[in-house]
């Protein structure tokens, strides 16, 4: 028993020494090889009696498990090794990293953090909501009637089931992924009471085919102010400031009427370019506003003590005209050559 506990001592303090596969590989040879004083114990198991052969067969068996276990231990510590040893120096992932900067901001989140800083100068917060909606979030509470041409699924993506997750206003109403994120001023009016101004950046969905100047899926902020005596030229003062602020002090605004189902009166907003990427000297169309609809304070529980405006835009097409780019798909191709320039 001396014997094979100093054996076992012995080999295992052989196993922790080893530094490669190699050494571990003599080793086990060593000590369990057919050669081995462990093996040679073993083949004198049949000069026992049968009582004696059972003890010691016992004993044998147990050292030459814990062996066995040892190694295999070993052996999966120096494979941990071996890879440790491919991936290169330990890292924390909790300290500062040692390269340069990250690299700047997609041009188009550069483009919506400008516009939310110019608003916010104004006093507007920013509010943002989910992007799967209702028909009654998105249409009915704004006022679009049930035969409006947007509510048709050649214009919407409507989902087959209701089981989305989101609070239903009609037991009928369908699902959809949302159309413009007026469904946030929807939403905060519901829970918070006027005065409020705010603006709800996000991501919208519309079935348009792919071209330069249409994606089935692009970004808007609307806006809302609601107080006692807000007007019209309040709102024609807000949005002359916002294009000055981003565009320049030499652009004018014009507001053309229009129509909305939101907002009345409604209006189409113009700016006047004198030079800007490929537009000279002309008047473009970039946003759409107008004074709240009634109906839609109606719909949301707010008293005619209250009036408002509301406006919104896509960002894509700021930021197209801000950079002087032609195709609106050049913003999610994640070309770095063209990412860089921003």
């Amino acid at each position: 028993m001396e014997e094979l506990e100093n054996l076992q001592s012995t080999a295992e303090q052989a196993v922790r020494a080893c530094n490669s596969f190699a050494e571990l590989q003599t080793v086990k040879t060593r000590f369990l090889g057919s050669k081995s004083d462990l093996v040679g114990y073993l083949k004198t198991l049949k000069d026992c009696n049968p009582t004696e052969r059972v003890q010691r067969g016992k004993v044998l068996n147990a050292v030459k498990v814990a062996l066995e276990a040892a190694i295999t231990e070993k052996t999966k510590f120096l494979q941990s090794c071996e890879r440790l040893k491919k991936l290169g120096n330990p890292i924390d992932p909790t300290l500062p990293s040692p390269y340069p900067s990250a690299k700047p901001l997609h041009p188009l989140t550069q483009v919506r953090k400008r516009i939310a800083n110019i608003f916010k100068q104004l006093g507007y917060s920013v509010a943002e909501g989910a992007e799967l909606e209702t028909e009654w979030f998105c249409f009915d509470a704004l006022n679009a009637p049930e035969n409006h041409p947007s509510r048709s699924e050649q214009d919407t993506f409507f989902l087959p089931t209701k089981e989305v997750g989101t609070t239903s206003r009609k037991a009928d109403e369908k699902y959809l992924l949302r159309t413009q994120t007026s469904t946030v001023q929807i939403r905060t009016l519901l829970k918070h009471k006027p005065p409020l101004k705010i603006i709800s950046p996000g991501r919208v969905f519309r079935r348009d085919t792919d071209d330069a100047t249409h994606r089935f899926n692009f970004h808007q902020v609307e806006g809302l102010c609601v107080d006692k005596n807000t007007s019209v030229a309040d709102l024609k003062g807000t949005l002359d400031y916002f294009v000055r602020q981003f565009f320049g002090k030499d652009f004018k605004v014009r507001l053309r009427s229009s129509f909305f189902p939101f907002t009345e009166p409604s209006f189409e907003v113009d700016i006047f370019i004198t030079n800007l990427g490929k537009f000279h000297n002309t008047w473009l169309e970039v946003l759409g506003c107008g004074m709240v609809h009634p109906n839609v304070f109606k719909n949301c529980g707010i008293d005619e003590d209250w009036q408002g405006f509301a406006f919104g835009f896509g960002i894509e097409r700021l930021a197209m005209l801000l950079y002087g780019i032609e195709d609106v798909r050049r913003f999610y191709q994640n070309d770095e050559r063209f990412l860089a320039q921003f």
